[in-house]
């Protein structure tokens, strides 16, 4: 299989169903800013060890089902014998309770946040920020995408809650890797 197709040399690109539309369309940004956000997640997997890799990767999967149902295109999700296009678990509920459990196991030995803090302080600490504000601008393509066709509310729930896993793991490595947390300091 050749990875160069040529189809897509006019600035279109095809939609799980076989809709062909402009590569700027708001499916394509918001499915292609989720793979940005994978893309980073492997960077940042890749400077962490332990759970935290484990962890990752569990995510990684789940953007990448994510993302399918985003290029989906919602007039074709059938296949003509009435079978779903894509036979693959879509997020659910358990994804997003996954990340809550993460979530407070992480918080629990946090010390309380009394302000703002600066991202940095270590690599993985910058990376895992970089993957929070990504994952941010990828949940608001997918929130634009829902104002112009039903997006699942457990995708867009989904990212959300992984903006918050993320943003926790950042202040958690700092605690781990013995870095001082900067406070935001308004002049």
């Amino acid at each position: 299989m050749k990875i160069y197709t040529k189809t897509g040399d006019k600035g279109t690109t095809l939609l799980i169903g076989g809709t062909r539309v402009p590569k700027h369309h708001i499916k394509i940004e918001a499915y292609g800013t989720v793979d940005e956000l994978n893309s980073f997640l492997g960077l940042l997997r890749d400077k962490v060890s332990g759970k935290y890799h484990d962890e990752l990767i569990k995510i990684q999967n789940r953007l990448f089902t994510l993302g399918s149902f985003l290029a989906l295109d919602i007039e074709k999700q059938t296949l003509a014998n009435g079978k779903p296009r894509l036979d693959i678990k879509p997020i659910g509920q358990d994804d997003i309770d996954f990340l809550e459990q993460k979530i407070d196991e992480m918080d629990k030995q946090l010390p309380p946040m009394t302000n703002f803090i600066l991202p940095g302080g270590h690599e993985q600490v910058s990376i895992c920020h970089i993957c929070r504000t990504v994952c941010r601008r990828a949940e608001r393509k997918v929130t634009y995408l829902n104002e112009n066709e039903t997006v699942s509310p457990q995708i867009i729930t989904y990212l959300n809650r992984l903006s918050d896993y993320l943003f926790v793991l950042a202040r958690k490595l700092s605690l781990d890797l013995q870095v001082d947390e900067i406070p935001w300091n308004p002049e």
